[in-house]
């Protein structure tokens, strides 16, 4: 099957979530009464996406306090907030810090971090899913030298418990009837920035080297799974309608060939992600989702800005491989960007209708 609409993955949690969880954390309700909360919040962000016409939906990770949730509340092992601190910022020149998780003990499974999702998903879903899940490199932001060598020695030693466990997961996953799995990857933004690059470079790590891991990581969680979509979805950060990183895919570009997803989920809504040049690399078989409709703002785009993007972007693929998405998440953490619930209404909506125009 054939998709050309689809969102990213995370939905803005309505404000009874929000207060539901703090409630929950406060001890003012039980878990099971928090769980009959949330699963309200998935039934609306699945209503949302269906009665807005989008071919592929999630289940708006209404059950996680940010896209990499499934992985820190999953397992044992993780300093919630006790990491290393990054950077955010808008064009204004705004800031925003945010806290990372760290790895402080050996990591022990406590349940899987996506199943409930997806069988929550598969049972009340008209449309087609997919389930999201962060790549092993994303994970490597969560060792630090000195605060993780007491669980792992080596940055290597933890990342192959991070594939053998996403792995697990992945089989799991499709297991459960999943066949559309989609791995989040921001790390590739750093990579593609020129300052980060050169901030790596003068810590002793070599950018080009580090692609290469990052495609072999990414490999060694998703083959050998033949009938089954994999899906990458990369941008330059998300976090409250500020982002961390800047420039075009080019020196990014051989991921298009040398990893093995099917779908490349790119973001697209800005001058900050450069041009469709690079996509001249992608290989025939590769479907490319255009990430033109921005969750960072909540100006709508004409529907004729869409459609010209979209036949600039066939210069370089063919449009029957082309489809339409968001740039990123609603919300990849619980905050969410600086929209309302309408603003999101409204952009799903253009997706979906661009989309049937476009492609039929």
């Amino acid at each position: 099957m054939v998709y050309h609409s689809e969102v990213i993955g995370s939905l803005l949690r309505p404000p009874y979530l929000h207060q539901a969880r703090q409630q929950l954390e406060e001890g003012a309700i039980s878990a099971a009464e928090f769980k009959a909360i949330e699963d309200r919040a998935v039934d609306e962000a699945i209503a949302l996406q269906e009665e807005a016409g989008i071919e592929v939906i999630t289940d708006g990770e209404q059950r996680r306090y940010a896209f990499f949730g499934h992985l820190i509340e999953a397992l044992d092992g993780f300093d919630k907030y006790g990491g290393w601190a990054i950077p955010f910022r808008d064009e204004s020149g705004e800031e925003l810090v945010m806290r990372r998780p760290v790895v402080v003990d050996r990591l022990r499974w406590r349940r899987n971090m996506c199943s409930e999702e997806w069988v929550y998903l598969r049972a009340r879903k008209k449309h087609a899913g997919k389930v999201t899940m962060i790549s092993a490199q994303q994970a490597a932001a969560y060792y630090d030298p000195e605060k993780s060598k007491g669980a792992y020695p080596t940055l290597d030693a933890y990342l192959a418990d991070i594939v053998d466990i996403s792995r697990r997961e992945v089989e799991e996953l499709i297991r459960l009837g999943c066949t559309y799995i989609q791995i989040d990857a921001p790390q590739y933004a750093a990579l593609l920035d020129p300052q980060i690059r050169e901030g790596y470079r003068q810590r002793g790590n070599d950018p080009e080297k580090l692609i290469d891991r990052c495609i072999e990581l990414d490999n060694a969680i998703i083959d050998g799974h033949p009938g089954i979509t994999f899906g990458i979805h990369i941008c330059r950060g998300n976090n409250q309608s500020k982002f961390y990183a800047s420039g075009d895919y080019g020196p990014i570009a051989r991921i298009f060939q040398k990893t093995h997803f099917q779908r490349f989920l790119l973001e697209y809504d800005d001058e900050r992600s450069g041009g469709f040049e690079p996509l001249r690399y992608m290989p025939e078989d590769r479907f490319v989702v255009l990430g033109l409709v921005t969750t960072k703002k909540p100006r709508l785009e004409s529907r004729d800005e869409l459609r010209r993007r979209i036949e600039e972007a066939t210069r370089y693929i063919p449009l029957e491989r082309l489809a339409l998405s968001p740039q990123c998440g609603f919300a990849s953490t619980i905050e969410g960007n600086r929209l309302s619930l309408e603003d999101q209404r409204r952009k799903l909506e253009l997706v979906a209708s661009v989309a049937r125009e476009v492609w039929g």
